[in-house]
């Protein structure tokens, strides 16, 4: 592996954990970036030549140490932050003994003066190193707006002066759902990428749940490690040889990977135990249900079951990807006008109730894919393959534009419909 390729290695799973150490001491989180930012600018130009550090993130927290103090020793801040010695590149102890305050600063992202509006946003951006481009993707916002939010957001934190610390155990409830959210859509944001995009973030994601459960045996957390196991075990059956993309239902659950799947169990069954059941337990309970495959190949889920699960998990935290899954999931069971007329009726819900605007409605490309295939399914193919246009043009993965224009081609040409295609059954998208 060569210097840059390593540098982009920490910068994929390091980030988080050296930003959340840097921004610690002055809760100064748009310094801390530009810190990191400067320290991995500085290993591009110096590892090429000076050779790969024994510890590289140790060396990358000294850099950008170096770099912060400097700031603080500037003629603006020279009153008031007392002077450090300055470290030396590559001295810090082995990486594995590195602090990690990942979690604290997923507290501090959620803490109540900030607008709850933005907690997950910042967590996102902050902890798990996703753009605004790739937030706003998912969440179907557009990114000049996520972007000055999160401006906002960060001087807040650096003018309240909020502690980096694991808050008393009475509090960390009302902040527990917005770190787990914010895990989530770190998962869903890598789920969606194609495989040579692929940031390193499932697996960080699936890290920073199970240390939340693992901290605060909340059920949730336990849930959602479970359910990021069991999506990330049919990862290796997603793509064909070729590239392509295959849906759910024509995947070899062989290829499937049997220890994540084992991982994902235990997690479930450990949430099971509460007897409080949450959204992000029923997505694993979907997930373990596919799961059974693995067991046995010829096994067939049944869409009665399914369907209710996703009504079930519908209803207790509704978002445009429950509303899509359940629309799908409603058409295997019932048929493709009950789907359709479920996803209308689930769309409008989110709208009427202010949890989403029209514009995020027709951003959102996961429901415009389900919605074409209920279109083309019903009989309805010129205003399915309209819709189907307009998914394939807010597609950035370059295999999943070629499967949705593929499936259009053949819907021009009078195929029949194959499945609502590679995204409803497994996405984490919720």
């Amino acid at each position: 592996m060569d210097a840059a390729e390593r540098a982009a290695q920490a910068a994929r799973t390091s980030y988080g954990r050296l930003l959340a150490l840097l921004a610690a001491r002055t809760s100064d989180i748009a310094a801390a970036e530009d810190a990191l930012a400067d320290a991995f600018e500085r290993a591009l130009c110096r590892w090429p030549a000076d050779g790969v550090p024994t510890n590289p993130d140790g060396w990358l927290l000294a850099v950008a140490r170096n770099q912060l103090k400097d700031h603080w020793k500037s003629a603006a801040v020279r009153l008031t932050e007392p002077a450090e010695p300055v470290d030396r590149p590559g001295t810090t102890a082995d990486p594995d003994a590195i602090e990690d305050r990942r979690l604290e600063l997923l507290l501090v992202c959620a803490h109540p003066a900030i607008d709850p509006g933005i907690h997950t946003v910042l967590m996102l951006n902050t902890v798990l190193g996703c753009t605004a481009e790739q937030i706003g993707q998912a969440l179907a916002v557009r990114t000049c707006t996520l972007a000055s939010r999160l401006v906002r957001a960060k001087r807040r934190i650096k003018q309240t002066g909020i502690r980096f610390a694991i808050p008393d155990r009475s509090v960390l409830p009302a902040r527990i759902d917005a770190v787990l959210a914010a895990v989530h859509g770190a998962y869903a944001i890598d789920w969606s990428t194609g495989p040579e995009e692929r940031t390193g973030l499932a697996a960080e994601a699936q890290q920073l749940a199970e240390i939340v459960a693992s901290l605060t045996g909340d059920p949730e957390a336990y849930g959602l490690a479970a359910g990021i196991c069991l999506s990330r075990s049919g990862w290796p059956g997603r793509r064909d040889d070729s590239g392509r993309v295959v849906p759910l239902a024509d995947q070899d659950p062989q290829l499937w990977d049997r220890h994540l799947i084992d991982r994902g169990r235990d997690l479930l069954a450990t949430a099971s135990r509460s007897g409080q059941l949450g959204p992000h337990q029923l997505d694993a309970a979907i997930q373990a249900l596919h799961c059974v495959r693995v067991d046995d190949p010829s096994h067939q889920v049944d869409p009665d079951l399914l369907a209710r699960l996703h009504r079930s998990r519908h209803e207790l935290a509704p978002t445009l990807g429950s509303g899509a899954a359940l629309a799908a999931a409603t058409a295997d069971s019932d048929g493709p006008g009950a789907g359709l007329d479920c996803l209308d009726a689930t769309e409008d819900h989110l709208v009427e109730s202010g949890v989403m605007d029209r514009t995020q409605v027709s951003r959102f490309q996961p429901g415009l894919v389900v919605r074409a295939h209920l279109l083309h399914r019903v009989d309805r193919t010129e205003e399915g393959l309209a819709v189907l246009e307009r998914a394939i043009g807010l597609t950035t993965v370059s295999t999943e534009r070629r499967h949705l224009g593929e499936l259009h081609a053949a819907w021009r040409n009078g195929a029949d419909s194959v499945g609502i295609g590679p995204r409803h059954r497994d996405s984490p998208l919720r």
